[in-house]
């Protein structure tokens, strides 16, 4: 498969230096390392949000609670705990 990219001068200046400092052969490995990083972050994000949705469900469902309320709690807890 080719596919032509076009880099900002600032990018293709970067990816010569990746390559000048050796980790890479060539300026398509840079582009493949990008690419599969930027797949790792979009499917962190992915399970991020998904995440999100299931604790909002679950909020909808069993309710929440309020800062104040567990702050309350918590200091009876050590109160009776001091005592």
């Amino acid at each position: 498969m080719s596919t032509n990219v076009h880099l900002t001068p600032e990018l293709e200046r970067f990816t010569r230096e990746c390559v000048e400092g050796g980790r890479y052969n060539n300026v398509s490995e840079v582009v493949r390392a990008s690419l599969r990083m930027l797949q790792d972050a979009e499917d962190r994000r992915r399970d991020f949000r998904h995440m999100l949705d299931e604790v909002m469900d679950e909020a909808d469902r069993d309710g929440t609670f309020s800062l104040e309320s567990v702050m309350v709690e918590v200091d009876e807890i050590i109160a009776a705990r001091e005592q």
